[in-house]
């Protein structure tokens, strides 16, 4: 496993889904029939070799995206296994990040669920090609037909059955391949691995032919070479449709669906062969770019060993205590004992050890190329999103953002000994985690953490005691707010003292005007920049940007409010940077108080899935909450009911949505916009 493969023989697939679909058990079936495990771990029995964590055992969900390498058919697949949670939706974002393809999980139950569409739209931003796998085709009210409806409708996708079901429900006997025109079947008494391909039964013979006519249609719409055989009513060989459904996946024209039931074992075989047929290799993708810290010229790096290094951090873990970089190479080399160079902090780094990742699972190698993806230890100054590449030919890779927390908790340390711990501890999480933040509540002294929801939280505490001992008492969750203005307002400050034996002197004009909401904050300086030094200005731009941080009403972050820099001065003997950034601040602040600062609080989106007769008693709640309901869909038996509804009003409604429905509705939300409610 440790020799380097032919960068076209590499695959980098992140598997994604709703929560619940399957993932993980998918993602289990492959590592077994890939010969990676020796048994199989099943979620629900705390044994899935991916969800290593306690937290995810006990639970029986994912919250870290694990990695692990494994190989079919002389190809080596390097796979990322995502959360489905949303609380988590930063694992999926930075995953995706670096994937070349991804498979999309969906339940045949279920069918295109709300965090489904969430990772969908997600690998749409970063252009993933995708293959769709419909699970549980075996359980009863699977649907596959309707599942690639809605993947047609919900996802805005171009789904292309490669495959279509021989049964459903308890009744599921095997899928028939449409390209080669045959029936597989699995056997039940050795967990799937043997499987046949047999003639089509004649009772499925008319819709395989109606399928795969649909198939060849929907592939001449993108490939005129398949286009003219059709027209022409020659027969086209397999090798041809699979070259043009490979070509049609990579250019994002068409999504191949394909069907099983991974848990009872069967359709991975066929997955794992679509893997490699379907998604591209990291050469069937356009070459990173980046830019030149110095020049700020866009830079290509074609994935090669023999270019410069670049390279991206896309997440870093504490494991037993030590710092893990989860690293992508995207072109170069990476040798173990040798320095690569962080451009955006401007250090060197020592790569004591590279590892080839197998979820918790560790295998040392001596250097990796392009297209790998390796978790490296010895890096002491670079986090998530930062790039590694050689001092001679530096790189800027693009930085990933990340959402901002919407929810605090205040913790305190139980002991003394908690207390020394606490502060170590969570430096640890920050360093892994982009979406936590911590501050200390100046007036309580109590240590603030903030996150994307309840659940986030909760891990994090859970976390604490279980991997360091550390036990915190917890306060209530609080709204994480944001504030802005009502009005516009302008304001002139001086800021005039001696200061260590040095005089500082500068008296600056800011006015600031209202946005509309979700814009965030701009400024804009209307000094001339000839007229004044260059440091002088970007103090009086740190000083704005810093008063930002901390509002008037309460002290959260200001947003969608434009700053203008109208007015600058300083006494003859010249301003100094300490005094432009300080006059500066207090004009911002003075001016907030003038613009009538206000509260803006976090609006969640928030979707619904209730059995038809306890709907009126849903939207009646959401209703008593101050919410607005946005659509109500039918889906069968249920209705689907989007809203848009105040954070603040949502906590614990996990308890409500159960007692007004039985027990049988469900709800996931996701952080929309601030606003005043």
């Amino acid at each position: 496993m440790s020799k380097q493969k032919k960068i076209d023989k590499i695959r980098n697939i992140g598997i994604m889904a709703h929560i619940d679909a399957g993932k993980t058990t998918v993602t289990e079936r492959i590592l077994y029939y890939t010969g990676i495990s020796h048994k199989i771990g099943e979620v629900h029995d705390g044994e899935a070799v991916m969800d290593w964590m306690v937290d995810e055992q006990e639970r029986g969900i994912t919250i870290t995206s694990a990695v692990t390498t494994c190989e079919w058919k002389n190809n080596q697949i390097q796979i990322i296994d995502t959360p489905g949670h949303v609380d988590f939706t930063i694992e999926v974002e930075r995953s995706l990040r670096v994937l070349d393809g991804a498979i999309g999980v969906f339940c045949a139950v279920g069918g295109v669920e709300p965090q489904s569409e969430t990772v969908w739209r997600q690998a749409d931003k970063y252009n993933v090609p995708r293959i769709s796998f419909v699970n549980k085709m075996d359980r009863i009210g699977a649907d596959f037909y309707r599942t690639v409806d809605m993947i047609r409708e919900k996802l805005n996708a171009n789904p292309l059955c490669l495959q279509i079901p021989v049964g459903e429900e308890d009744c599921f006997e095997g899928v028939i391949d449409l390209i080669g025109m045959k029936m597989i079947v699995w056997s039940d008494d050795d967990e799937g691995k043997e499987y046949h391909e047999i003639d089509i039964p004649e009772d499925s013979v008319e819709k395989a032919v109606e399928y795969r006519d649909k198939l060849i249609e929907g592939l001449a719409d993108f490939n005129d070479d398949i286009m003219e055989s059709y027209l022409g009513e020659e027969e086209i060989s397999k090798d041809r449709i699979i070259a043009a459904v490979r070509k049609s996946t990579i250019s994002l024209d068409i999504v191949p669906v394909l069907c099983g039931t991974a848990l009872k074992n069967k359709g991975v075989q066929a997955l794992l062969d679509a893997i490699i047929d379907y998604l591209p290799s990291p050469v069937d993708i356009p070459p990173i770019k980046g830019i030149d810290p110095e020049t700020e010229e866009i830079l290509e790096f074609p994935p090669q060993d023999n270019r410069p290094l670049a390279a991206l951090i896309f997440k870093v873990s504490m494991i037993e205590g030590r710092k893990l970089s989860f690293v992508r190479v995207y072109s170069g080399k990476l040798k173990a004992g040798e320095d690569v160079y962080n451009p955006i902090n401007g250090k060197k780094e020592k790569l004591s050890r590279i590892l080839r990742m197998h979820a918790n699972k560790k295998e040392r190698i001596a250097e990796v190329g392009a297209g790998s993806i390796v978790g490296v230890v010895g890096l002491k100054h670079s986090s998530t999103g930062e790039t590694l590449c050689s001092l001679k030919k530096p790189v800027l890779l693009e930085k990933m953002e990340f959402y901002e927390p919407v929810i605090s908790m205040a913790i305190e340390p139980k002991t003394h000994s908690d207390q020394d711990k606490l502060e170590e501890v969570l430096e640890k999480y920050i360093a892994e985690d982009p979406t936590l933040k911590v501050k200390v509540d100046e007036d309580t002294g109590q240590t603030i953490i903030s996150g994307m929801g309840e659940l986030h939280l909760e891990i994090i505490i859970s976390r604490m005691l279980r991997e360091f001992k550390t036990s915190v008492n917890v306060g209530k969750p609080q709204v994480v707010y944001r504030e802005t203005i009502a009005n516009k307002a302008s304001t002139t400050s001086i800021f005039d003292r001696d200061v260590a034996g040095e005089a500082h002197y500068a008296e600056i004009e800011v006015e600031l005007i209202p946005c509309d909401r979700g814009e965030g904050n701009k400024l804009t300086s209307l000094l001339d920049k000839e007229t004044f030094d260059e440091n002088l200005l970007k103090s009086i731009e740190e000083g704005v940007w810093d008063s930002f941080e901390s509002g008037v009403s309460m002290g959260y972050p200001v947003t969608d409010v434009e700053a203008v820099i109208k007015n600058a001065s300083f006494k003859e003997s010249g301003g100094t940077e300490l005094g432009c950034k300080v006059a500066a601040s207090m004009a911002v602040r003075e001016a907030l108080t003038k613009g009538e600062s206000f509260l803006l609080e976090p609006i969640m989106n928030v979707e619904i899935i209730t059995p038809d007769n306890f709907m009126g008693e849903v939207i009646g709640d959401i209703n008593s909450k101050g919410g607005k309901v946005d659509s109500i869909e039918p889906d069968n038996d249920l209705q689907v009911i989007k809203a848009s509804v105040a954070l603040s009003k949502m906590f614990g409604y996990s308890t409500s949505i159960r007692s007004a429905t039985q027990g049988r509705g469900t709800f996931t939300m996701h952080f929309s916009h601030f606003d005043n409610n």
